[in-house]
Formats: structure tokens, sequence, C-alpha cells
């Protein structure tokens, strides 16, 4: 299945058209290489990079001004390094590389781990590049049948009914929620595979990124952690509980996390509680990357929401229309609304997920008044739904989740 990624047209304009360098990073398996070299057979002219080659290691540890043609040619070139952060001083490298560059030369930087967490003892690039966040597959990038929706026109379009779901998307649906998104267990559609796939994905980010990026002894004991936290997901993150049951401290289950979270294996949406009574402040909620892992039909198909809510996040901070955040809320009475999408900070739509409950929930009257919200929205599994309740301040919309899903991208 050939198809374009969602993020492709924004590199082009935002950074190759504008002569800056385009940064990308996103989980292993995630498609960043195949996108990287799908351009450049485009562009018919340039190099690409892996910094696993000893081949290239031993270039660019001699003089890493050797990956840019010394030659000018009709064709920009475009010159692709995966995985350079695991280079010493990359950033510096490449800052040296882009400020005396002889002829035009498009550069794209790519990574399976978190680039920003390789900042140490490597110079700023601010203002030479822009940073992309690549996520998996979604319902809308894979039926491709809506283009963009700004966040300005979003709202109304849903609430609108703009978009009349097929029966195929559904079924695409039912296929993202058992396989996951990632590429090849998605496409290749078969259970013992995507079983195969996952014991790989793991071992590997394990065995090989974890190591790389920490150095840490302790990498068994990291796998275990792994291995308990889909039984986590849409829960409170509970390290003094997982400390326990691993039987470390508060402080390295706090630091594995955070290098499992650089490496994409998991995501912490945070809560929200401006001037909201009783609100929690602290307390984040786990979810997977892959939520094929999530054996559990609720918190998987809730993952699956956070996961498109997240991923349409990324994409508009990244690609310049506003600073938007993935939370949540709940008071200390553990009333609860799953996700709400923050816009420069302020509340901007908040989001309950229900596997079939088509009953709005008694917790929107809990939050809704101090939101100041005029829209919110109830999504569920079940085909078909669309049911727009008017409150006094506020107007509810009941929507399935393969009709919501597709507004985003």
């Amino acid at each position: 299945m050939n198809r374009t990624r969602y993020i492709v047209n924004d590199l082009i304009e935002l950074c190759f058209d504008a002569d800056k360098m385009a940064f990308v990073s996103g989980p292993r398996q995630v498609g960043k290489t195949t996108m990287a070299k799908a351009l450049l057979q485009e562009r018919g002219n340039g190099h690409y990079y892996n910094w696993d080659e000893t081949k290239f290691r031993r270039l660019w540890t001699k003089d890493p001004s050797q990956v840019i043609p010394q030659q000018a040619s009709e064709t920009q070139p475009l010159i692709i390094l995966d995985e350079i952060h695991k280079a010493t001083l990359w950033k510096r490298s490449i800052k040296g590389i882009y400020d005396t560059l002889l002829n035009p030369c498009n550069i794209l930087v790519t990574g399976s781990a978190k680039l920003d967490v390789y900042r140490r003892g490597s110079d700023s690039l601010l203002g030479r590049y822009h940073h992309f966040r690549m996520h998996p597959f979604s319902l809308a990038e894979l039926t491709q049948r809506n283009e963009f929706t700004e966040p300005d026109l979003l709202v109304d379009y849903i609430f609108q009914d703009s978009i009349k779901a097929a029966k195929t998307d559904f079924e695409i649906l039912q296929q993202l929620e058992k396989f996951g998104p990632f590429p090849e267990p998605f496409l290749g559609q078969s259970t013992r595979k995507l079983r195969l796939w996952q014991r790989s994905r793991i071992e590997r980010l394990i065995r090989e990124d974890l190591r790389d990026l920490s150095r840490l002894p302790e990498l068994s004991q990291v796998e275990m952690l792994a291995s308990i936290l889909p039984e986590r997901v849409s829960y409170s993150l509970g390290l003094n509980s997982l400390a326990r049951d691993l039987e470390v401290s508060y402080n390295t289950i706090k630091r594995w996390l955070s290098y499992l979270k650089a490496l994409y294996y998991h995501f912490e949406v945070k809560p929200y509680h401006r001037n909201l009574p009783r609100s929690i402040k602290k307390e984040g909620k786990l979810y997977l990357w892959d939520w094929s892992e999530v054996v559990e039909p609720g918190p998987r198909f809730e993952n699956l929401i956070g996961s498109h809510l997240l991923k349409y996040c990324h994409y508009c901070h990244d690609t310049g229309y506003g600073d938007f955040e993935l939370r949540y809320i709940r008071n200390k009475e553990k009333k609860e609304i799953d996700f709400l999408i923050t816009k420069d900070r302020k509340p901007w739509l908040p989001i309950e997920v229900k596997l079939n409950d088509e009953q709005p929930s008694p917790n929107w009257s809990q939050f809704m008044k101090f939101l100041k919200c005029s829209h919110a929205i109830q999504v569920v599994r079940k085909r078909g739904v669309f049911n727009i309740i008017n409150n006094d301040d506020y107007s509810l919309l009941i929507i399935s989740a393969d009709k919501l899903l597709q507004y985003l991208i």
C-alpha cells in the first residue's frame, strides 16, 4: 500500500521551501525511514545516511561536511541523516554544516528517540529547523477522505455533521483497534504476525535503544516494567505502586518511565486544574503508543481515542496552528472527563469516551460550568450515533468514533 504520509507537505512547505532543516522524531517502525526514502526518490538527488552503518560513522567522525555534495546542481539535493542523534555533539556538527553551506541543500534529520533528549553538550540550532513528531496511522490518514480542518473550523464542522461516515470507515476502525496503528502489523492483518512484531519491538526498544540512551544495567527489570504497563492504561501512573511491585525505589521507577517515554513506548496525559475546584494537579494517566498491547476493551478504546487526539494536538502545535495540549480532568471525588484539548493553555474541547453508553455522562454537569467551553463531545464505539443535546451553557454531541476521528489528522 503506497501512501503519502500526513506530514510530507508540511516538511516541504515549512522547511525545505524556507531553507530550514526538518527534524522528524517518532516511535521506532512508525515509517520515518520509508517516508524519508520516498522523498529522496521523488527528489532524485541527494543521499540517505544511517548512523547504524559503520561506513557512515567513520565518514562523520572524520569530517561531517563530507555528507554534503560539494558541486552545485540544478536540483537541490536532499540529505537524510537517520539516527544521527546517537553521535557525540551531533547538533554542533550539524550547525557547522548548515552555517557553512556553499550550495543550497535540504537536510532531513530523523530519529526514533526524542531528539531533544540529546541536548547535553550540543549548541543550539534555534531558528535553523522545525521539529515534527510523527505518529503512526490514524483513521483519517488511512481513509484519506477528508482534508485537514483547521482548529478554528473543526468544532463547527463536527457539529454540522459535515462528513458522512461509510461502512468501510467502521471496518477500518475495527482493524485499527485490533492490530494497532503501526504500519507493519496493521498492513499484515495477522494476529500471529502482530504478536511476533510486538515481541520484537519491545526487545529492540529496551535491549538496543534504551541501552544506547541510558546505559542502564537493569534492562531485564525494565522489560518487566514494560510488561505490566498495558494493565495500567487509562489509569493514574501510580509510581509508588509500581515501585513496590518491582521492589525498587520511587526515583528509579520515575527514571525508567522517563526513558520509556522518551523512546515512545508510552505517553502521559497530565491533569488540567486551573479554576477547577478540588481538581487533582499531579497524577498523570498512562497510555501506550501501540494500543494493541492493551487487553481490556474499555482501556484499549480509550487509548485509541487518546492517541488520535494527541496526534491532532502534536500536528497543530508542530505546524504552527497554536499551542495545543492533551489533558484530562479529575477531581478529588474521582469524577472525571477523559480528555480535554487545551488551546494556548485554555480549555478548548472536552471529550469523554464510552464504549457503548449513549446517555450523557453525569460528569458533564460537574465540570462544564467551570470549563466555560461552548461545545463538548462524548464519543462511543457504536456505529451510526450522532445526537446533539443543547444545554443552557453548552452543546453536547454524542458521536460514533468512526465519524469523529475522520475530522482529525
